[in-house]
C-alpha cells in the first residue's frame, strides 16, 4: 500500500512535470510568435488541459513570463559554464557563444530575450527587469572572454571590452532578426564569420 509520503511525492512530480510542459509550450510560442501573440488558450489547446489548470501553476501571464525567463536564463548560464569548462582559447569561446544563437535559429526560433526586448514597452516590469539582467549577464561573460583574448594576444579590438561585448550581442540579435524572414541560417553564419574575423589580431 502506498504511503501518504509516496503519494505526496508522486503528486509533486506530476505537478512539476505539468509546470515544465507549460513552460516548454510557452517558450516555443514566445520564440516563434512573441509574448503578446499567444494566450493561455493556445497553451491549453496544445497540452489538452484546461485554462484553470494553467492558472493553478501560473496565476497570470506575468508570472508565467517571469518563470519562463528564469528558466531560460539558468539554461543559458549553464551553457556558458559548459563553454568555460572547455578552457578554450578566447576566439573559440566566442565562436561557441555564437553557436548557441545559431542552434536556436536552426530550430526555427528566436532568442527568447531578443523577442521580449522587441516588446519591452508592453511587458510587465518584472519581465523587463529580467530581460535586462539576462543581457547584463551575457555582457559580463563576453567582457571576461574579450579581456582574456586581448591579454593573450588572440583578440584585438579598440576601447573598453564592454563596448565590444555590447556590439557582439547587438550583432548576433540583429543577425537573427534579419535572417528570420529568409529561413537561411547561412546568412547568420556569414555575419558571425565577419564578426569574429573583425576581432582577429591584425598582421
Amino acid at each position: 500500500m502506498a504511503t501518504r509520503t509516496s503519494i505526496g511525492a508522486k503528486r509533486e512530480r506530476a505537478r512539476r512535470n505539468t509546470a515544465e510542459s507549460i513552460l516548454d509550450v510557452a517558450e516555443q510560442l514566445v520564440q516563434s510568435r512573441g509574448f503578446n501573440a499567444f494566450s493561455y488558450a493556445d497553451i491549453a489547446n496544445t497540452l489538452g488541459v484546461t485554462k484553470a489548470s494553467l492558472h493553478y501553476h501560473f496565476p497570470g501571464k506575468a508570472e508565467l513570463g517571469h518563470a519562463l525567463l528564469a528558466r531560460y536564463a539558468r539554461r543559458f548560464a549553464d551553457a556558458l559554464a559548459e563553454i568555460d569548462r572547455g578552457r578554450l582559447p578566447a576566439p573559440d569561446r566566442l565562436a561557441a557563444y555564437a553557436e548557441l544563437y545559431a542552434t536556436t535559429l536552426r530550430r526555427r526560433r528566436m532568442c527568447l530575450c531578443g523577442m521580449l526586448a522587441a516588446e519591452f514597452a508592453t511587458l510587465p516590469k518584472p519581465i523587463n527587469e529580467a530581460v535586462v539582467a539576462f543581457f547584463d549577464d551575457n555582457e559580463r561573460w563576453l567582457m571576461s572572454v574579450l579581456e582574456q583574448g586581448r591579454a593573450d594576444g588572440t583578440l584585438e579590438f579598440e576601447g573598453p571590452a564592454g563596448d565590444t561585448a555590447r556590439m557582439i550581442i547587438g550583432s548576433l540579435e540583429g543577425a537573427m532578426l534579419v535572417t528570420r524572414p529568409y529561413g537561411d541560417v547561412g546568412r547568420f553564419n556569414t555575419t558571425v564569420a565577419a564578426l569574429l574575423a573583425s576581432l582577429e589580431p591584425q598582421a
